[in-house]
């Protein structure tokens, strides 16, 4: 065996080794550009929109696996955008930082909006034009019949000011809203939290929104415990698991 090969074969069994004794405390990301780049790891697993259940790949969107039909914005409807369900114009405007310089001011000077804006619970792949349209309106129950955006029955009333997404995401976009008010203090009106509350209750927690929850907390180091627990074991496996295949190409690049 040539020495190369040797010292290879040596270097990888003691880089196996030492994942056992490597801590893997997760970090939630740090920004909202590492927060997205995260997502997209995460969600590349089931690339679904949240709201239409549109399959994406990479950052375009394939309309016609929903029956997407673009109101008014053909080309951003094709575009994947990353929407907080609670919007950070929502999030902002409850702090002091939005009223001396927006949202830029509050990243740059607030490390609890900092750390909102990049929490993964709040989250979610979205089709570029129902996340413009949204914008930074509530959501919650409207009368009016779907119709906007084809086989989407995703509903905007601007002259309102709210978005009523389908019943598939009526319950988990409740969860996500009642999690952040309690992490970070947010205030929700009596009448939205009642919407909330309502929602949660009527429309119970998914196999879509458990396995969710379990990657996003493995990120995260948190679960939204209006979901359920998350198996934290389960995570060090997994993480454990990747950086033991990195180190195994690794040393197959070196090899051959």
């Amino acid at each position: 065996m040539r020495r190369s090969t040797l010292a290879t074969l040596l270097g990888l069994g003691l880089s196996a080794l030492a994942l056992l004794y490597v801590d893997s405390s997760p970090r939630p990301p740090g920004s909202f550009d590492e927060a997205k780049r995260i997502a997209r790891q995460i969600y590349a697993e089931q690339p679904v929109t949240f709201y239409c259940g549109c399959r994406y790949s990479g950052n375009q969107v394939d309309l016609a696996s929903c029956g997407y039909e673009p109101r008014k914005q053909p080309t951003r409807a094709r575009q994947l955008e990353w929407e907080h369900v609670v919007p950070a114009w929502v999030i902002g405007h409850q702090r002091q930082c939005w009223q001396s310089g927006g949202r830029r001011n509050c990243t740059a000077r607030d490390p609890q909006f900092s750390a909102a804006e990049a929490d993964l619970h709040n989250l979610v792949p979205s089709i570029g034009e129902v996340n413009g349209d949204r914008s930074n309106f509530a959501l919650g129950w409207l009368p009016n019949s779907p119709a906007q955006y084809g086989a989407c029955p995703m509903v905007v009333a601007f002259d309102r000011r709210i978005a009523m997404p389908p019943e598939a995401a009526r319950g988990p976009a409740a969860r996500i809203y009642l999690y952040m008010a309690d992490q970070y203090g947010l205030r929700l009106s009596p009448q939205d939290r009642k919407i909330y509350e309502t929602w949660h209750r009527a429309y119970p927690v998914s196999d879509w929104e458990r396995w969710r929850n379990q990657k996003v907390s493995c990120a995260m180091g948190r679960e939204n415990p209006y979901v359920g627990p998350y198996d934290a074991g389960q995570c060090r496996r997994e993480a454990m698991l990747e950086r033991l295949r990195t180190l195994l190409l690794d040393a197959l690049k070196r090899l051959l």
